[in-house]
């Protein structure tokens, strides 16, 4: 487009036709004056015309040359600044829309179920967070008729429980067997046409029928892990098919695997050489499919390997090769947008991708893969094909993940720094003065505990006063440093882990004096159970996601 005033200068470069309005402090199109025959700049008054130079006298012309050119530098720096100036904000406009757009389109990828309750109806990005992640053996994608039972209705063929820690620092996936015998409670699931339909328990069943099962959705899944980790968390689920597997390898640009030798298994159709193998699509899923070419031929030992698979999974989306390659992080996106089915608490892309930075935050050495410690089915007679809870260590590592322990040594300093705050000296129960609150507990477990610190353990100075108002996850004893000695004794007497004390300010009594301040949050028990678990992970096998070993 033409700028205004064209045809009475002709000469003057379009660039000098923007000058800076000192009214706005904003460059603007100058308007053409007719009289003077040059553009002025818009507003009531003009800016003042710059001082005319004086006749350059003999042998200045070289100067004055080197003025011009001066000024064509600046006319051309203006024009550039222009151009540059508009392009770059078309862009940014463009691209803001662009954006917006590939999110929605995003968020059109992603399929939502109502847990009906099961699940949280939000993340957080500031606790510690536990995430179901179920691979079912529905036959939904292309290529995949060879794999899973041809009539299922999608059972949980695989499910792994991952916990985040909430300093980020570790994480923990343990891993379910698919034929463990286990109860599976009722559970409340949507219906198509939107009403809910509650689908009874059943008992001493497949953990895998969960899933699918009756109507069962992943909603069920959920609810069965839980009852199976006694009042374990578990605040989301992800779920996939087989097809997952073979989109999401592809999009990564293929996962390293190694293989201590050659397989060749009819059943899968896997076919691999010894040694290290990048593996992707068909191959990526006949591998995590795999059983009759591993140890003993049983889930078990297939879900060793499967654990392996995912740490060098979760190493390669971690890559420079992945992060710094846009075409990788595209796909990536649209693969697992399209792949995953998950609760309304995490359906949208930005909260996925909330989810992804908390996670990337914990490096590989620190998430550690486990097993439920389970033992053969003696119903099963000689041949073994389900399994049952060994309860003891399974009891264990259920207790260290609610309780968010870390099952490497990478917060063992941190521990030993909490350890401490139960070191030290010891007030008499009499002079322990502490006001308690029910903050999540069951009803009436503040004035029972009252009771029983006052009747049994002399703790005469303490008073209860109702509800907390906000519930919490965890008991909280908080107090003042002068306080330290009265917080170590009531914690030794109650059975209060170090992490449940809170050095910080302390509140007064209605008397005016200081006082501790107990609140019991949804763990607690009752008075006199403690509510401190095992100080470490139970001798079971673990891996890391950094560990590089070849499947056997």
């Amino acid at each position: 487009m033409d700028a205004p005033g064209r045809d009475s200068g002709d000469d003057i470069d379009p660039a000098d036709r923007w000058a800076l309005n000192p009214r706005t402090g904003e460059y603007e199109l100058r308007q053409p004056d007719t009289s003077a025959g040059r553009p002025t700049v818009p507003g009531p008054r003009s800016a003042p015309e710059p001082a005319r130079e004086p006749a350059a006298e003999p042998g200045r012309r070289r100067a004055t040359g080197h003025r011009q050119g001066k000024a064509k530098k600046k006319s051309r720096a203006k024009r550039i600044l222009l151009w540059t100036g508009g392009t770059l904000a078309f862009v940014l406009v463009a691209g803001a829309s662009s954006v917006y757009l590939y999110l929605r389109h995003l968020d059109g990828n992603i399929t939502t179920t109502d847990t009906g309750g099961a699940t949280s109806d939000s993340f957080s990005k500031d606790k510690a967070f536990s995430i179901l992640v179920i691979g079912t053996d529905k036959r939904t994608g292309k290529g995949d008729s060879g794999y899973g039972d041809a009539n299922s209705v999608g059972h949980a063929d695989t499910t792994i429980l991952l916990h985040v820690s909430e300093d980020r620092t570790n994480a923990t996936a343990l891993s379910i067997p698919r034929d463990l015998i286990t109860d599976i409670p009722a559970c409340r699931t949507k219906q198509p046409d939107g009403s809910f339909k509650t689908i009874p328990g059943t008992q001493g069943k497949r953990f895998n029928t969960s899933l699918g099962q009756l109507g069962r959705d992943p909603g069920c899944t959920v609810r069965t892990v839980k009852k199976l980790g006694e009042g374990l968390e578990v605040d989301h689920f992800m779920m996939a098919d087989f097809n997952a597997v073979k989109t999401l390898t592809a999009a990564v640009g293929g996962v390293d695997v190694c293989l201590a030798h050659a397989v060749h298994d009819e059943k899968s159709h896997l076919n691999l050489p010894s040694g290290p193998s990048r593996i992707e699509g068909e191959q990526a899923l006949a591998f995590v499919r795999t059983r009759y070419s591993w140890g003993n031929f049983g889930d078990l030992d297939r879900i060793k390997v499967q654990q392996q698979f995912l740490g060098s999974l979760f190493r390669k989306m971690k890559s420079d090769s992945t992060l710094t390659s846009p075409t990788r992080l595209m796909g990536l996106a649209e693969t697992a947008t399209s792949a995953l089915t998950v609760d309304k608490g995490i359906g949208h892309i930005t909260t996925l991708k909330d989810v992804a930075m908390e996670l990337k935050k914990v490096p590989p050495k620190n998430i550690s893969f486990l097993t439920l410690p389970v033992r053969d089915n003696p119903a099963d007679g000689p041949v073994h094909k389900t399994v049952i809870e060994d309860e003891v260590p399974a009891r264990q590592l259920f207790s260290l993940i609610k309780n968010d322990v870390s099952f490497t040594e990478v917060r063992k300093k941190q521990k030993a720094q909490q350890d401490a705050k139960l070191k030290g000296a010891r007030s008499a129960p009499g002079d322990v003065r502490v006001d308690l609150y029910n903050a999540g507990a069951p009803g009436g477990s503040a004035q029972t505990t009252l009771s029983w610190l006052q009747t049994e353990k002399g703790v005469t100075k303490s008073s209860q006063l109702g509800n907390a108002g906000a519930t919490q996850k965890k008991t909280t004893l908080r107090y003042a440093p002068a306080q330290a000695a009265q917080a170590r004794e009531l914690a030794d007497l109650m059975g209060l882990p170090a992490s449940a004390l809170k050095p910080g300010k302390s509140e007064t009594t209605a008397q005016g004096l200081p006082a501790m301040v107990l609140r019991l949050g949804a763990d607690f028990r009752g008075a006199g159970v403690p509510l401190t678990g095992p100080a470490k992970a139970p001798s079971v096998p673990r891996t890391t996601a950094d560990e590089v070993k070849c499947a056997s």
